[in-house]
């Protein structure tokens, strides 16, 4: 299997849109899902789907052996895509959801580019790609867990592009905004495993937040398909010179400038009015 790429979080929403892209494209697409039902449902589809849950370290590891026979050793790209987010307001959720957060968010990524980045040396020239957000960049309120994930995600990636910057591989994030995805029902989920609704004071912003997740659409003038993402990853993977960053979405470009420009009082007035 040549050139292969190897895609997480593929069930639904961007991982999805870009493991189907990629293959009709032609391209040697690997893609994975955490459920058994996903992966036969993308294997009936077509696509070379394995079974990889990133919260998961046995899970994980199975998949690397499964990788590394699928290739001969030799994997030429990695897209860290697979993760959710958690809402609710720090002062109400407890250490464990953070924790939870972090595993699969953080910690998951870290183990599997670490067990993976043989592999990538192997083949000579390869890439890897982290889909953060624009919450990596700015801080809303009641997002604090996923804030955290996606701030350390930046942080975690820059290091690792500065430590294989004598390699042949190319570290890129990409920084989504308003996606139209599966990812505001799993956040309403998340938010009804860990948070006691009655027992806050922040109950009434709460029903606005369990409205909007809870909603067949986001709402946002701003928001794209998940299909908006092919389009930077192909580049990243491919280009000779792939951005160390792309920006999708208005708001992410936004943001970007303002945190730049803005002393933090005056940013904090503008993300308090858009949280």
């Amino acid at each position: 299997m040549n050139n292969a790429i190897l895609i997480t979080g593929c069930s639904t929403g961007i991982g999805y849109a870009c493991a189907k892209a990629l293959h009709e494209q032609g391209h040697t697409v690997i893609a994975s899902c955490r459920k058994a039902d996903d992966v036969s449902r993308l294997q009936q589809e077509g696509l070379t789907c394995i079974q990889l849950d990133v919260s998961d370290t046995a899970s994980i590891n199975q998949a690397v052996d499964t990788i590394e026979q699928m290739t001969g050793g030799k994997l030429f790209a990695l897209f860290n895509n697979g993760a959710y987010g958690q809402p609710g307001a720090l002062e109400d959720l407890p250490t464990e959801a953070l924790r939870a957060q972090f595993e699969t968010n953080v910690f998951g990524w870290h183990h599997l580019t670490q067990a993976l980045l043989p592999m990538l040396l192997n083949y000579g020239e390869g890439r890897i790609v982290q889909n953060s957000s624009v919450l990596g960049i700015v801080a809303l309120k009641y997002r604090g867990a996923y804030n955290a994930s996606k701030f350390a995600l930046e942080g975690w990636t820059d290091t690792l592009r500065l430590e294989l910057s004598d390699t042949p591989i190319k570290v890129s994030l990409i920084e989504p905004g308003p996606i139209e995805t599966a990812f505001r029902a799993n956040a309403l989920s998340a938010f009804k495993h860990w948070v006691d609704l009655n027992k806050s004071r922040h109950q009434q912003a709460y029903q606005a937040q369990l409205d909007r997740l809870a909603a067949d659409e986001g709402g946002n003038k701003y928001t794209l398909p998940a299909d908006a993402l092919v389009a930077p990853l192909t580049h990243a993977l491919f280009s000779p010179r792939p951005k160390v960053r792309y920006r999708v979405t208005q708001p992410t470009v936004w943001m970007a400038i303002l945190k730049r420009l803005l002393p933090s009082r005056w940013l904090d007035r503008v993300l308090l009015k858009g949280g």
